[in-house]
């Protein structure tokens, strides 16, 4: 295993996170299947916090530069004070990685030697109270990644239907109790709105039963509205197929998810860029001419030590898969 130095945060940060030190997911695995070399050009792109790309701004030291993007304002501040002493070989980008070859276009890059995508909610924004990502504290029910833009949280449980409802929390959160959640919503928003975090929790609570050895209720239907709220599943193939596009000859993608929604689209999205070929199975030959743009360095996903999970509980549902680029052109040739 490589071996990384961590930089600790602030106390200014320890104490608006709730006092949480911010550990990067599977970073040793990160580093084995991205094989970051000294004096290459990467990019994380769902930098958040900053702790992979310390991890691979130290890999590549002295020379390499990292290029760390993330739709959220606070994680962008946040990564820019955590890897200041790496100076201007780190650099950041206010944008949505799904729209990754345009956002190096914009900076005159057009290949990298590798890139990460760590999605889902980070640490950080978990952490940050007033986000309101976690039914722990009280909160107003924001939950966006960019709070610059977009619909909240709140906003989505006045305005939706019952019937979207209960597709958003049986989609995207799996909730079994899902049309009887979306109904106690639209029952509740009728004398009073739902604007916080708690409000919401308690609805759950009260809808579906709590037992010891389950789940807290409240926590699909909030990974729902969260996955709704920012799209994230949205363009998530594309994001994988953006990504290989822009990589080098023999450059590699690492993408960890945390959901198996997010797993499936992607594990799917790579195999399409190993395997090339379009045609329907019923052709006896291959019409399209379409050729693997990448190499599968991982057929099952990896998955977080025991170990790990004890250290970072939050850990537990993360999968990683890497591929490496096989082959050369532009990026519009890859499918």
């Amino acid at each position: 295993m490589i071996g990384v130095a961590t930089l600790a945060p602030t106390r200014e940060e320890v104490m608006r996170t709730g006092g949480e030190a911010h550990v990067p997911v599977l970073r040793d695995a990160v580093l084995r299947y991205l094989a970051p070399r000294k004096g290459g050009l990467y990019v994380d792109a769902t930098v958040g916090p900053g702790g992979h790309a310390e991890a691979i701004l130290e890999a590549i030291s002295p020379e390499g530069r990292l290029i760390g993007v993330d739709r959220d304002p606070q994680a962008l501040a946040f990564a820019r004070r955590r890897l200041d002493r790496f100076g201007a070989r780190a650099i950041f980008v206010h944008g949505d990685a799904r729209r990754l070859p345009a956002l190096l276009r914009e900076l005159g890059i057009s290949r990298v030697r590798g890139v990460l995508a760590d999605l889902g909610v980070s640490s950080l924004q978990l952490d940050t109270v007033e986000r309101g990502f976690s039914f722990r504290h009280d909160a107003p029910l924001d939950m966006r990644f960019d709070t610059s833009r977009g619909v909240t949280a709140a906003e989505l449980l006045a305005t939706l239907g019952e019937a979207e409802l209960r597709e958003i929390l049986w989609r995207y959160g799996e909730e079994r109790q899902a049309a009887s959640i979306a109904r106690a919503i639209v029952q509740q928003r009728a004398r009073q709105p739902i604007r916080t975090t708690r409000e919401l929790a308690a609805l759950c609570e009260r809808v579906a039963a709590r037992h010891p050895w389950r789940i807290h209720p409240a926590t699909r239907t909030f990974q729902a509205l969260r996955i709704a709220v920012n799209r994230e599943l949205d363009d998530l193939d594309a994001l994988v197929e953006g990504a290989a596009s822009v990589l080098e000859p023999e450059g590699r993608l690492v993408v960890i998810a945390f959901h198996s929604l997010e797993d499936r689209i992607v594990k799917h999205a790579l195999r399409r860029l190993a395997r090339g070929c379009v045609c329907p199975p019923e052709l006896p030959a291959c019409a399209c001419g379409r050729q693997p743009a990448v190499r599968l360095l991982t057929r099952r996903a990896v998955r977080p030590a025991p170990e790990e999970c004890a250290i970072n509980p939050r850990a537990r549902s993360a999968r990683l898969r890497a591929a490496e680029r096989i082959r050369t052109g532009t990026p519009e040739e890859v499918p």
